[in-house]
């Protein structure tokens, strides 16, 4: 006879689709309530989202990063002074401080050749998604840059993504391509977004970039993140424009390539 108490935990009839998804599904029910495991994993979550937000970018181990990496960089501020103001002030976020106004500018100058490509890796509103997916990001979409006259690399903090207007516009780039960390949520607390504008330069709106969200190995990996981009740099180059009038046909291509076993250039 078995005396195994029966479990308080009634499950979910959906239960085998939870392997398809992070997304909170089928998590049971015990009583009126959530069962003890999803309501602590909830809790933790929700705290590593906030932890996100917060937590500095730490900007001297990004520089050794990406400089082993082969990119070399400098380094910007918003005119944002502290995260707290970050976080009530969005408009500060999006503009240069003073000091690396100036230096971005000196930097702009001296230039010999004007860069065709700019990128901007930003602290944004997860310094997780910056430290962990960036470098390792450009360097699959490394590959791609043959041939392309690459600026500069601009680790920038408190920043939004209009920040790169600004700094595309001082460092005379053709592209001005930001990295920069999502919102987070509930279950991607490291999600990077990558932004694109063409002939960037302080007022551009938003429907003037296109952009690529989620890059992270739970989401969009960097091989099929760095193709999207590629195709979007060349578009960009070929159009002379960004934003709703280039349009992502890189999903057809990838298909395409998937159908024939083969890998299709991008240009």
């Amino acid at each position: 006879m078995d005396d195994k108490p029966a479990s308080p935990v009634d499950k979910n009839p959906w239960d085998t689709l939870r392997r398809f998804t992070n997304a909170r599904i089928a998590l049971g029910r015990a009583g009126s309530s959530l069962p003890t495991a999803p309501l602590l994993a909830f809790n933790l979550s929700h705290a590593q989202a906030r932890d996100a937000v917060h937590q500095p970018l730490d900007t001297a181990a990004l520089h050794d990063a990406l400089r082993a990496a082969g990119f070399d960089t400098l380094d910007a501020a918003s005119a944002a002074p502290d995260r707290d103001h970050y976080l009530r002030r969005p408009d500060l976020g999006r503009t240069l401080s003073e000091e690396s106004a100036a230096a971005l500018a000196a930097h702009g100058k001296a230039l010999h050749e004007a860069p065709d490509v700019v990128f901007v890796v930003a602290d944004g509103l997860s310094a997780y998604a910056a430290a962990r997916h960036a470098t390792p990001f450009l360097d699959a979409l490394r590959p791609a840059l043959d041939g392309w006259k690459v600026g500069t690399t601009v680790v920038a903090t408190q920043a939004r993504v209009a920040l790169g207007d600004g700094i595309g516009e001082l460092l005379r780039a053709r592209i001005v391509v930001v990295l920069i960390g999502e919102r987070p949520g509930l279950s991607s607390p490291d999600s990077l977004g990558i932004y694109l504008t063409w002939e960037p330069r302080i007022g551009r709106s938003d429907a003037e970039r296109n952009c690529i969200s989620n890059v992270r190995p739970e989401g969009l990996a960097y091989a099929p993140a760095a193709f999207k981009l590629r195709y979007l740099l060349n578009e960009a180059r070929r159009l002379k424009l960004t934003g709703v009038g280039l349009k992502d046909d890189s999903d057809t291509l990838l298909a395409a390539s998937a159908k024939s076993g083969g890998a299709i250039d991008s240009q």
